[in-house]
């Protein structure tokens, strides 16, 4: 009966795994009870509800670029143009690249990703019900991510048990069988949590991704700009347009401070169109 264990491991994790989905999913329901009457998100709040605080900083550098108040080499440098910021975020930004006005774009999106009007826009959104609370316990997404890695391990653990001696007088479809019960409770959870939940989100609460899902976005050349940087904020770097300035922030910093490629903020830049 050494299979026996293994079909009780099978168990624990799969009913973990589905009861913190399950958990979740009500959290979400009450954060959508919460969430109020509708309103409109800002270019900053659309970012953090996509792709959290790195993103507010990503689409932040985006709109300054676009208005040429800001440099960003395709080498990954920025250098400031207009050193007098028009909100919280994009004084941010320039204070992280620093009094020299240039600086690694790498650097620049890490400090202002912390910064503190980034904590404030989390705090007005997980307020009005819109975003998930930081260090909330589980969201959806990772309650998904849990219960998808349970279908593997509950099948391992019953190929693990079938390979085991088992008792002449049991045959070894019924083992199989016995562990194929947590395995379809895996495979329900997430065939439900697809139909009533879905899309999952690390950042956004059920109601912020109904706001998000009602923003006009488009890169195309008949986009103004505001629906530009709005596809910005919701797809991320791979909404902008602009090659030179993508490849501006396919640069990673390395440990001794030097990028990937490219050696300074002279190489060529690209300020939008």
């Amino acid at each position: 009966m050494f299979w026996v264990p293994l079909l009780l491991l099978a168990w624990a994790v799969t009913g973990v795994a589905c009861v913190r989905l399950c958990l979740a999913a009500v959290r979400g329901a009450e954060a959508t009870g919460a969430a109020g009457d509708e309103r409109d998100l800002t270019l900053y709040e659309a970012a953090f509800l996509s792709g959290g605080p790195r993103r507010v900083a990503d689409v932040t550098l985006v709109a300054m670029a676009r208005q040429r108040r800001l440099l960003l080499a395709h080498t990954g440098w920025a250098t400031v143009v207009d050193p007098r910021g028009r909100d919280e975020m994009e004084r941010s930004v320039i204070g992280a690249i620093g009094p020299r006005g240039q600086s690694p774009i790498a650097p620049v999106r890490a400090a202002a990703a912390t910064a503190d009007p980034v904590r404030g826009i989390a705090e007005r959104l997980v307020g009005a019900g819109l975003a998930v609370p930081d260090g909330a316990a589980t969201t959806v997404a990772d309650a998904v991510r849990q219960v998808r890695l349970a279908v593997p391990a509950v099948a391992g653990l019953g190929a693990a048990a079938l390979l085991m001696p088992v008792p002449s007088d049991l045959p070894r479809h019924l083992v199989a069988l016995w562990f194929t019960l947590p395995l379809i409770l895996a495979l329900g959870c997430l065939a439900v949590a697809r139909f009533e939940v879905h899309p999952y989100s690390r950042w956004a609460s059920p109601a912020g991704q109904r706001l998000l899902g009602a923003l006009p976005r488009t890169t195309g050349a008949a986009a103004d700009d505001r629906t530009y940087l709005t596809s910005v904020a919701v797809r991320g770097i791979r909404a902008v347009g602009e090659p030179e300035l993508r490849a501006a922030f396919a640069h990673r910093e390395h440990p001794g401070g030097r990028l990937r490629r490219g050696y300074g903020p002279d190489a060529g830049g690209s300020r939008g169109h």
